[in-house]
């Protein structure tokens, strides 16, 4: 069982090394398959407080695994999938095939790609909202492009909490949580 376990930590750890392929459409940014699941994880996180009905683990771990499946397809954008499809379910289906809690992580991969329960739904806006956060720290930096890519992520929000947070974050300059800290101004001392 360890052998296996080890092996999964391994292909977990290669999406570190998987960049995520929108952004080469973008023409700026980047960011790794694993970096995306870390802020959607936490953004899932914030949102599970948001929500009190919801089952805070459950969003967790959903965020967690949602492109697991990516350490063997490869994270394909908008375009590619017009031409490729990738089997997701089977890509997940076999890489948790040697751990005792494979079938687990399957059937939190199917409640998130069905987004049926509360949970998936909170946990599909985490993934948009990670993407929010990303293109309106492009726009406050002075990349175009962004922006007009904005509109269409935000219409892919499902919640009510997703909508209200997305709306926060595109009126709040990405910089501001640094320079609300006294003494942290552009005149103030850094240190």
């Amino acid at each position: 069982m360890m052998k296996a376990l080890a092996n999964l930590l391994f292909e977990a750890r290669i999406l570190k090394e998987i960049p995520r392929s929108g952004f080469h459409f973008l023409g700026s940014g980047r960011e790794s398959v694993a970096e995306h699941s870390f802020l959607t994880t936490f953004v899932g996180y914030v949102l599970s407080q948001i929500e009190p009905a919801a089952d805070p683990l459950k969003i967790v771990q959903m965020c967690l695994i949602h492109d697991l499946s990516e350490a063997r397809t490869g994270d394909l954008n908008y375009v590619q999938k017009k031409y490729v499809a990738s089997d997701e379910a089977k890509a997940v289906a076999e890489l948790t095939a040697s751990v005792p809690f494979g079938p687990a992580m399957g059937r939190l991969f199917d409640a998130f790609r069905d987004g049926e329960t509360l949970e998936a739904r909170l946990a599909h806006d985490a993934d948009q909202l990670a993407l929010i956060l990303e293109l309106k720290a492009l726009c406050d930096t002075g990349y175009h492009g962004p922006e007009t890519w904005l509109p269409h992520v935000v219409a892919r929000l499902q919640t009510d909490a997703g909508k209200d947070l997305a709306e926060e974050i595109l009126k709040t300059a990405s910089d501001e949580w640094w320079f609300e800290e006294k003494g942290n101004g552009p005149a103030g001392d850094a240190t």
